[in-house]
């Protein structure tokens, strides 16, 4: 087993070796020109007056840029929030003034929504460009060649702080406290990573974008344990394939939107690529549907595990191939601490199988960055903190989720939680995606709606709907199916496989 090191240890031992590794051009960095990079980086940050607990905004596409600033900003003590590709220049601008952000670090390629970040801000930051210029920036790289590459005086050890996708509300920034520790101190989530085959000839893959919070922190594991992180811009499930057997790739990290497009490729054709390299496929991000998994264990062997958490880092449980086969549809049992199905009427813990609010007694301390109210709501009067899933633990300890507590809909006065449903649905062979919510009904409150959508060879008909319909009834409570089904192009979903109800959900509430 290999120990978790910072990556300064690996450039001294193994400097040529590749730290980064570009898919689409073979382009690499290698440990001791990461070592270098990163030096540079940490000594421009103190020397333009950023000092340890400031934070940096960074808005940069997969690349290896992205690792220089990342680690350059570890090594000085600072938070850095990469920002989604996708978001506009108001919601850039909000978490830049939330976080209070001294830097704004932005590529070329999103040179646009930049600049106009830049004019909506009411605070001053360095504004810094990555590739090219960008108009009101100044070139990083620029400024970063004069740098020494030698360490900054005063390492110590920065974090990410992640914002939620916001998929109910405003983003909230997950903020840990920064102990000083040295710079080799890795972060828990990090080191669990020694027990999967992370090393020197590892090779890791997440064709997810590097903003979201297990592509980034799995990523930068492999930097600790001397393997590669093959970078891919843009995920294509041909393409994933095609540099899984070129770079011989030993892990990846995906969300179930990435199995469900791979499935999607004809098995004749997947079969032609070799993916026997592939030592651990780890899924997280969005529940997986069971026919889905079985598909991609059946293809890749059980190399699957299954990963639960969240950006605040509660609890934390984990499943494998083998033991998911005969617990099938469970998240696994809780890593780290305890979890419990709690009532939260009573706030009793429920017994076995019952279901209730999931609650965990274990992971990091942390705060919902100047946000006292949204801290506190995550708490139990035991002390036990909540992603806000919903549930049941069986006699073993085994976690079946039901739902997002925020997406529970009441009919009739029904609690109806649409996560079954979905399931189902996603088990007809014309179905590609599915969202299931409720929407106002003047008899029951609210009725159950579904979004689909079809594979390209099927086409929308009342008739399909009805059939779709009877197909859920057939394994599920008529109350816990649609009333009526639309069909859509493509559903929101974010890249980490999180799909956004609520601009499903408002077409209904206007």
């Amino acid at each position: 087993m290999s120990t978790g090191h910072h990556f300064s240890l690996h450039a001294a031992q193994h400097g040529g070796s590749p730290a980064c590794i570009t898919a689409k051009s073979g382009e690499t960095l290698s440990y001791a020109g990461l070592e270098a990079t990163t030096n540079q980086t940490a000594q421009l940050f103190r020397n333009l007056g950023l000092s340890k607990g400031d934070s940096i905004v960074l808005f940069c596409e997969n690349s290896t840029r992205f690792y220089e600033i990342i680690w350059g900003a570890h090594r000085a003590g600072l938070y850095y929030t990469p920002i989604s590709w996708h978001a506009t220049a108001h919601e850039i601008a909000y978490i830049i003034e939330n976080a209070q952000a001294s830097a704004f670090i932005a590529s070329n390629r999103f040179s646009q929504a930049a600049r106009k970040t830049l004019e909506l801000l009411n605070l001053d930051v360095l504004a810094l460009s990555l590739f090219d210029e960008i108009e009101g920036f100044e070139s990083l790289e620029s400024k970063r060649s004069a740098e020494s590459i030698s360490p900054i005086g005063d390492e110590t050890s920065g974090r990410e702080m992640m914002y939620t996708s916001g998929t109910t509300g405003r983003p909230k920034g997950v903020k840990f406290p920064l102990d000083g520790s040295p710079i080799d101190k890795a972060p828990q989530d990090d080191l669990f990573l020694m027990g999967e085959g992370y090393g020197p000839n590892a090779r890791v893959m997440a064709p997810g974008p590097l903003y979201h919070a297990s592509p980034l922190m799995s990523t930068r594991a492999m930097h600790r344990f001397g393997g590669a992180v093959v970078i891919i811009d843009k995920f294509d499930a041909m393409e994933m394939l095609e540099y899984i057997e070129r770079y011989q790739v030993t892990h990846i990290i995906c969300v179930p939107t990435h199995f469900a497009r791979l499935l999607d490729i004809d098995k004749e054709v997947r079969s032609r690529f070799d993916v026997s390299s592939v030592q651990c496929i780890m899924h997280t991000g969005a529940p997986c549907p069971v026919s889905t998994k079985r598909a991609m264990i059946e293809w890749f062997g059980p190399v699957i595990i299954e990963y639960y958490g969240g950006t605040e880092r509660i609890g934390g449980a984990m499943i494998r191939s083998q033991e998911w086969l005969e617990h099938p549809g469970s998240i696994g049992k809780v890593a780290v601490g305890s979890a419990y199905a709690v009532d939260e009427e009573t706030w009793e813990v429920l017994a076995p199988n019952e279901i209730g609010v999931i609650y965990f007694d274990g992971g990091e301390k942390f705060e919902y960055h100047g946000d006292a109210d949204k801290t506190k709501g995550i708490h139990s009067p035991q002390g036990w903190r909540t992603l806000g899933d919903v549930g049941r633990i069986d006699e073993d300890g085994y976690i079946y989720l039901t739902d997002r507590k925020s997406n529970m809909i009441i009919t009739g006065g029904v609690n109806v939680y649409p996560q079954e449903a979905e399931q189902r649905l996603m088990e007809h062979p014309l179905v590609v995606d599915v969202a299931v919510f409720g929407i106002p009904n003047d008899a029951f409150g609210e009725e159950v709606k579904a979004a689909v959508q079809l594979a390209e060879s099927a086409e929308s008909s009342t008739k399909l709907s009805d059939e779709l319909i009877d197909f859920c009834k057939e394994v599920l409570a008529p109350v816990k199916c649609p009333r009526t089904i639309d069909f859509e192009e493509q559903l929101p979903r974010e890249a980490n496989g999180k799909l956004y109800k609520k601009k499903l959900i408002e077409r209904y509430r206007r």
